[in-house]
């Protein structure tokens, strides 16, 4: 397994793995007709106009095939004062999961936000993701709740935060 920063012409494996984990990850969570109409081509624009802004990893398999991807940069909103860092997405094939690839994509991110003089970092996650149990077991501490609403779902979102990210880089 390797992890390496993403390049343009990533953008393809990195919308399989997009659209493929948004259907596993959120099957019981969000309706199956959104799932199922989640666009390869729309998300592949989407990671072409984001890749070269940087901070986009990708993880591969020992036969080079993008498994995992992961994104982070200055936090959006401005809402989290002391949270200047953000987790923006980070997304593994089902099959891949569990074998410490999140953890090297997270590692990599957090480089990426140290090198800008950030040390502090959040991550939305939905509340019904298990993925909230990584972000708890990497130190992030729940600071907040928001509602959304995806596909006529409400649906709440957990804001997990580290008051030091360095502390996972070493």
């Amino acid at each position: 397994m390797r992890v390496r920063e993403a390049k343009i012409s990533d953008a393809t494996g990195i919308a399989l793995v997009h659209v493929e984990s948004w259907r596993t990850t959120y099957k019981s969570i969000l309706p199956k007709e959104f799932l199922m109409n989640l666009s390869y081509k729309r998300r592949e624009q989407f990671w072409e106009t984001s890749i070269p802004e940087g901070n986009v990893f990708v993880a591969e398999n020992d036969e080079g095939k993008i498994v995992g991807f992961a994104s982070g940069g200055i936090e959006r909103s401005g809402k989290y004062e002391g949270y200047k860092g953000e987790l923006t997405s980070i997304y593994i094939l089902k099959e891949y999961q569990g074998r410490g690839i999140g953890k090297q994509l997270l590692k990599a991110v957090i480089k990426g936000i140290v090198k800008l003089g950030i040390n502090t970092m959040l991550v939305l996650v939905l509340e019904d993701n298990n993925s909230k149990l990584f972000y708890e077991a990497t130190g992030g501490k729940k600071i907040g709740e928001v509602e959304i609403e995806i596909a006529g779902k409400k649906l709440n979102e957990l804001v997990y935060g580290w008051d030091n990210i360095t502390d996972i880089i070493h």
